[in-house]
Formats: C-alpha cells, sequence, structure tokens
C-alpha cells in the first residue's frame, strides 16, 4: 500500500497568483500534543497576497528551500489525535498557523497542529464563518492587549476600522474600557456605528491611543498624542518612537483559550464573521486577484 497523500496549496518561485501550485503532500499520523484536521475552510487573508507576490521573501522572512505553503486561519474535524490529547476524532475545531517561514499551511485538505493552538467550534457556527476567526480575532486581540487599559476617559483611534482586524478591534477595545472612534470609509458609517464606535472619516492629531489595523505607519503615528500609545500590525517594520509616544507591534501567535472565547462570542453575534464568497481549492488562484482587488468587506473562503 503507498503513502497516502493530500492536496495543498503551495509557491516555490513567488511571483503572483499565477505561481500559486496544487500539490500532492505526504499524510502523517500527528504526534503527542498534536491533531490532524481535515479543513473544511481556509480564508484567504491579505498576508498570503505577500508571500505569493514574495514580498515577505524579499524582508527575509521566508527561507524554505522547496515551497511555501499558504493560508493561516482554518476550521475542520479532527480526523486523528496524538498521544496526550483530549479531543475527539470528529470535534469540529478552528485554529491558526503561525508565522510566515514555513512549508505547509491551511490551504490544504489536511493540517496537522498543536493541539493547544486550536479550539473547539460552537455547535451554532458554522465552520465556514468560524475559520474567518481565528487569524483576525487573535490579532485584535492581541493588539488590545499591546494597548492595555486606557487612562481615564481614553480615547482610542481605530484606523481601518470596518476591515477584517478593525471590526475586531472596535468591539473588544470597549469591552476594555475605551472611548472607541472608528476611521473608515463614508460606506462603513452603519458598520462601525453598529460596533458601538464613534465614526470619522477624517481624524486630527490628539489621540490617547491609536490602533493602526489599517498598516498606516507613520501616518497613525502621527495621530497619537504626546506620551500615548500607538500599536501597529507590522512586527517587522514598526515606526520609530516619538514625542514620547510608545509604540509596540502585534506579532499573532496562536492561543487556543483566546479564540475558545472569541468563537463564542462570535457565534453568540457580539463579535462579526464576515464571509464574502466560498470558493473551492482548485479557484486559489482567482481568489487571490479578487482580494488583490479589494473594497470587499468579508473574506474569500476556500473549501478543499
Amino acid at each position: 500500500m503507498g503513502t497516502r497523500t493530500f492536496r495543498a496549496a503551495v509557491v516555490r518561485t513567488p511571483g503572483g497568483p499565477d505561481t500559486i501550485e496544487i500539490i500532492d503532500v505526504p499524510e502523517r499520523e500527528p504526534g503527542p500534543g498534536e491533531v490532524r484536521v481535515d479543513v473544511a475552510a481556509a480564508p484567504v487573508n491579505p498576508a498570503d497576497l505577500g508571500v505569493v507576490g514574495g514580498f515577505f521573501h524579499s524582508l527575509g522572512l521566508i527561507h524554505q528551500p522547496h515551497h511555501t505553503g499558504l493560508g493561516w486561519d482554518f476550521a475542520g474535524v479532527v480526523a486523528a489525535a496524538g498521544p496526550g490529547v483530549d479531543l475527539a476524532v470528529g470535534t469540529r475545531v478552528a485554529g491558526l498557523v503561525g508565522g510566515f517561514d514555513r512549508d505547509f499551511g491551511t490551504y490544504a485538505e489536511q493540517l496537522v497542529v498543536a493541539a493547544a493552538d486550536v479550539a473547539v467550534v460552537p455547535d451554532d457556527l458554522d465552520l465556514v464563518a468560524a475559520a474567518t476567526v481565528p487569524l483576525n480575532g487573535q490579532t485584535a486581540a492581541q493588539i488590545v492587549d499591546l494597548l492595555g487599559d486606557p487612562p481615564a476617559d481614553g480615547r482610542l483611534l481605530v484606523t481601518g476600522a470596518a476591515g477584517a482586524v478593525g471590526g475586531y478591534v472596535v468591539p473588544l477595545a470597549r469591552d476594555r474600557g475605551w472611548r472607541v472612534t472608528g476611521l473608515a470609509r463614508a460606506g462603513d458609517e452603519k458598520f462601525v456605528r453598529g460596533l458601538g464606535a464613534d465614526f470619522t472619516t477624517a481624524a486630527e492629531p490628539g489621540w490617547d491611543a491609536v490602533a493602526d489595523a489599517a498598516g498606516w505607519q507613520d501616518q497613525g503615528l502621527a495621530l497619537v498624542g504626546d506620551g500615548g500609545v500607538f500599536v501597529g500590525v507590522r512586527p517587522n517594520a514598526h515606526p520609530a518612537a516619538e514625542r514620547g509616544v510608545t509604540v509596540r507591534a502585534v506579532d499573532v501567535r496562536p492561543d487556543g483559550v483566546r479564540l475558545a472565547d472569541l468563537l463564542a462570542r462570535t457565534a453568540a453575534g457580539e463579535l462579526p464573521a464576515r464571509v464574502h464568497a466560498v470558493l473551492p481549492l482548485d479557484r486559489v488562484a482567482d481568489a487571490h486577484r479578487a482580494v488583490a482587488e479589494g473594497g470587499v468587506r468579508g473574506r474569500y473562503v476556500l473549501r478543499p
């Protein structure tokens, strides 16, 4: 009997969507503390476009000798569990694969990951919606951790407040006690206000803190008042501190406990889960082209 394989999307020589390949990968059994998941859904995120386009290779963050796996977050069903794992086969889970420098990703029919990095999906949350939570939800939660507790009547500006990360930062920061204003396009006002934030399409400097979900970098830093806090989304290239501003950047890491809470809140309707379209894995290049065009609120999700 030959080695069992599964299909996965990878890039060998990055050069845009046309360089994405779907290859056969040998199946492996989960080791201690690991689970093998049959992937049901894997969102396309902007970071994936950077991998496929070679941006992160050019920064020296990827050194794979053969191919680089694509995809960060996923939802699916436990197919096998290694020693020391109490997740039963058939359990619905979601999770995040961190880092850029890896030969596997979530655009695949199967995935072996640490059991501690996944969370059980609530019964009333479908797997496609659940797949959109791990990367953006955990990034936002960790941004709010970096912001810390607000000063008295602390005012927070969230750039890109209607985006995938910003849409989570707004309600999570409100829970932390911040007075939140979302900065976004005029057409996103209803969505942002629906998250419980004030809204603006242009902002003046002087905020106690800025959560720069839009990746404005120096432009976002300039909006922070003296002695305030700036949290960015580019850990490899954050702005230099100035005027006593504390500058931090999120470097998202898998956290199954935090993810379980985010999934529960999403199932309860407290956090947004926005799916724009579901495409088969074979159309991964089309999904990348569509995301690159921009202007869509909600994830393109691949179904292996």
